[in-house]
């Protein structure tokens, strides 16, 4: 039996409610067929608060094992280093995570939120919060870089404003597989981490021929423009499609890049910022020189069928 308990930090319940849509497995199948007993979860447990409090102190006391803690939302440290702003029964909930997550075998960061610092994060941040083991880009959070779990593991990071459900889903249930998990550079499971969210954009085609939006609306690209991430954010939105059903970008809305460390960007979310006609950022591993010579000879390139939308715009 696997022992799992979820808790709550920095006024976020958004993984909470995502992960109710997941289908493979479902929240269900993931506690059955993987043996996992749900000690506590902030909307999902019946017990009261007593009992919260009792399954937290069996859990210090070390006469509960915690195979799994999940914690859902940003490290409020205010004020002046404290937590206090965000406090359970007197008590910091930042001093709960970390004394919970000293006797967890992992600890899953569910969402940017927990993972890097998320909204409550950005500037000006007047809560001061911070990640689990990140604060934004930066390794160091609640826990320093060298922190690990007692299975020897980071914190795991499921990045996303919500994460994925089947990123939250699948990532507990490999890990009560106990078989080894492979993680990227900002600790997130490769899994989930290794596609850009371009990749299966119903927009890509409009993308490679320079065929941009200025307004919302359209069914063209929305990067050059509209601020759309999805050409340097890793994320399966578009290759694990929201309830099998959609995504951002198809849905006309641009990639906000919220599983990435920087998110939220502290610009306008619907602008592209540009050097001269070409955007700051260029996706991944491109080249600024090739993308300029490329584009231009592309734009003239394009077939009728996609120039026809320029022309309607």
């Amino acid at each position: 039996m696997n022992t799992l308990f979820w808790l709550q930090t920095g006024a976020c319940g958004g993984e909470s409610l995502a992960i109710l849509s997941a289908d493979s497995p479902s929240l269900e199948q993931l506690l059955s067929t993987h043996d996992i007993e749900l000690l506590w979860h902030p909307s999902l447990s019946h017990a009261s608060m007593r009992e919260h409090d009792a399954i937290f102190e069996r859990i210090v006391s070390g006469n509960q094992t915690l195979d799994i803690l999940c914690v859902e939302g940003s490290i409020v440290t205010a004020p002046r280093g404290t937590g206090l702003y965000d406090s359970y029964q007197g008590r910091a909930r930042m001093d709960i995570a970390r004394e919970l997550a000293q006797h967890a075998d992992v600890v899953v960061a569910m969402g940017t939120c927990a993972a890097f610092g998320g909204v409550h994060a950005a500037t000006p941040n007047p809560s001061d919060c911070i990640g689990l083991q990140y604060n934004r880009e930066q390794p160091g959070g609640l826990f320093p870089p060298e922190w690990r779990s007692r299975r020897g593991l980071p914190v795991i990071n499921v990045s996303g404003c919500p994460a994925h459900p089947h990123a939250m889903t699948q990532t507990l249930a490999w890990l009560t597989t106990g078989l080894p998990l492979q993680l990227d550079g900002l600790n997130r499971p490769k899994a989930f981490f290794n596609t850009m969210v371009h990749q299966g954009c119903t927009r890509n085609e409009y993308h490679e021929y320079d065929i941009e939006e200025m307004a919302p609306g359209g069914p063209a690209c929305l990067f050059f423009n509209l601020g759309c991430q999805g050409p340097m954010t890793q994320a399966v939105c578009n290759s694990d499609l929201w309830n099998g059903t959609s995504s951002k970008t198809r849905a006309g809305v641009p990639c906000f890049g919220c599983t990435s460390p920087a998110f939220p960007r502290d610009i306008d979310l619907f602008s592209t910022e540009k050097i001269g006609d070409i955007p700051l950022r260029l996706p991944l591993g491109v080249e600024r020189a090739r993308y300029m010579a490329y584009k231009n000879l592309a734009h003239h390139a394009a077939p009728a069928r996609v120039k026809d939308k320029e022309m309607d715009s």
